[in-house]
């Protein structure tokens, strides 16, 4: 992460930074994520000033995953508390004014007000698998795959439920969207979270019109006072003018009364959008693999595909070109979990670690392995994995006879599986839709140790991966990034250009090519990976029963 160049002076107060606050000239984005809301202040060149934080969690509550009203604003402040703290110890100076702020949250889920603005039921988060006979049916209606997270696929499964709630809605949206309407007034959204609540005609940068009248006639029978695009928040693209942040809404941030009214706000975004941001993976034919517990992959693409893949949502990047991505359950935990095993195994013999040092130790013996694992394979499903068929999982190890078990085939294995049901839902795109990639764009957990999990990703896609270190502020930094964006933006200048030009100038990343030995092994392995899928399946249906499988001929 580029840091903010500053002149020290006596007793540690940084002057330019500092004064650069006093004038209001910093830019601020908090994003709500699904354990951590994180809040950070930058630059105009997006150089972190400073950051803050807060952890929460959702709960389980009468079948549905959800955070309370409460959870948000209590978090939120303590969060903005976090940052402005850190900012008063860092540079002795209290923040009162930005030139700009973005909010960010996890995409998707269900908010729903009455015409009181008061909400009609618990959020419902992206989390929540309660939707598939809604998602199943807007699929086949209109053509276009719908996902269970999708916010129409909540509303529509109300409606199918026969919710008491749906016909005194007046306005539903997501968790960024809610945040910023209570700050500004304005029910807007940025067009990548709106292309998760419905879906968006690229070419107008706006809901699909013919689609919301198919939604419409689907639900005519029920006789609402509501049509859907009524109660939808606007679409707005990057850098368009969202709102000011009004007294109220500075009080709900800051309650000491200490920040100002009148700061524009840029369009509220989701999650996969600011990770685009923050990877500079807006323009067509770049994309990003986010990995850590779960891990999606998102593409920019030159045209729509040819037809409906349950396997590829269809969204689009904060300034509204089409992106298909691949979101997966599972990625890192098993992996996980076999370093805890060998750590354990040290233990016995009094070894202590460092377990940042036996993670890069292990992760980079996989890349002695062969390129195939040596025959070996595994499924990494702690959880259900819909790409590839499961809605339950059961973490399996699947070797024969003639398998090289070795340590650093296993490790090797570990990393493939880790990407394994992502490729299966890539390779559509790749391979059957024949969607080009110049380049992908690494960052999470799993591409922690250097050049290890680049060199499996970029065998995986058989695209160039880079790693930036911009990446490690995640979200948070890419909805700042937005809002400054939104303040210096020069005329006629699209969020592409201002990235190149004003944020990533002359940081490319570092750059791998896929290695030709690692792309056949990393094929060789997914034929495995595809045919033992049934194995995945018995060891679901009979968990006790592992050492009974049967497993197909390999």
């Amino acid at each position: 992460m580029k840091q903010a160049f500053v002149s020290k002076l006596q007793g540690g107060i940084t002057m330019d930074a500092a004064q650069l606050i006093i004038e209001g000239k910093g830019y601020l984005g908090i994003e709500f994520g699904s354990t951590r809301i994180k809040a950070v202040l930058v630059d105009k060149s997006g150089n972190v000033l400073a950051s803050g934080g807060h952890s929460w969690e959702n709960r389980y509550e009468d079948g549905v995953w959800t955070y309370s009203l409460n959870d948000i604003w209590d978090g939120l402040q303590d969060c903005y508390k976090d940052l402005k703290e850190n900012v008063k110890k860092e540079y002795g100076v209290t923040l009162k004014h930005l030139d700009a702020i973005g909010f960010s949250a996890m995409m998707h889920g269900y908010l729903a007000f009455d015409e009181n603005d008061t909400i009609l039921v618990p959020f419902r988060t992206w989390r929540n698998t309660i939707t598939e006979e809604a998602a199943s049916k807007l699929t086949a209606e209109f053509n276009y795959n719908i996902p269970q997270r999708w916010s129409i696929a909540h509303l529509y499964q109300a409606i199918l439920n026969g919710e008491e709630h749906v016909p005194y809605v007046d306005f539903f949206t997501t968790l960024a969207g809610y945040v910023h309407w209570r700050l500004t007034g304005r029910k807007v959204l940025g067009v990548g979270d709106a292309s998760g609540m419905f879906t968006i005609d690229i070419h107008t940068g706006d809901y699909d019109q013919a689609m919301i009248q198919k939604f419409d006639k689907l639900v005519a029978d029920q006789n609402y006072r509501w049509n859907l695009r009524d109660i939808l928040p606007r679409v707005l693209a990057a850098g368009e003018e969202a709102g000011v942040l009004t007294e109220e809404g500075a009080s709900l941030l800051d309650p000491s009364g200490d920040l100002q009214a009148g700061i524009p706000l840029c369009p509220p975004e989701g999650d996969a959008g600011t990770g685009m941001v923050a990877t500079n993976s807006v323009a067509k034919r770049t994309g990003n693999i986010s990995a850590g517990t779960s891990i999606f992959a998102m593409v920019v693409l030159e045209k729509e595909l040819s037809k409906v893949y349950p396997q590829i949502d269809l969204v689009t990047t904060p300034d509204g070109a089409l992106v298909g991505m691949v979101h997966c359950n599972n990625c890192t935990s098993d992996i996980n979990a076999w370093v805890n095993l060998f750590r354990e195994f040290g233990e016995m013999y009094g070894l202590t670690f460092d377990m940042n040092d036996l993670f890069t130790k292990l992760y980079s013996v996989a890349l002695k392995g062969d390129p195939d694992c040596g025959g070996m394979i595994s499924y990494n499903y702690f959880s259900g994995e819909p790409v590839t068929g499961f809605d339950a999982g059961a973490p399996l190890f699947v070797r024969d006879a003639e398998s090289k078990f070795t340590l650093a085939n296993t490790m090797r294995m570990h990393l493939y599986s880790a990407l394994a049901a992502l490729k299966s839902g890539m390779d559509l795109m790749l391979k059957e839709e024949g969607v080009q990639v110049d380049q992908l764009f690494g960052h999470g957990g799993y591409f922690k140790t250097k050049g290890v999990g680049q060199r499996i990703a970029a065998a995986a896609m058989n695209a160039p991966v880079s790693v930036m270190e911009t990446a490690g502020e995640g979200g948070a930094w890419g909805i700042a990034v937005l809002a400054a964006f939104l303040a210096k933006k020069k005329d006629g200048q699209s969020l592409g250009e201002f990235l190149n030009e004003e944020i990533f100038a002359g940081n490319k990343g570092v750059k791998m090519d896929p290695m030709e030995e690692d792309v056949e092994g990393f094929e060789k392995f997914m034929e495995k990976y595809m045919k033992n899928l049934p194995a995945e399946k018995a060891a679901v249906e009979a968990p006790v029963s592992y050492t009974h499988l049967t497993l197909p001929t390999t």
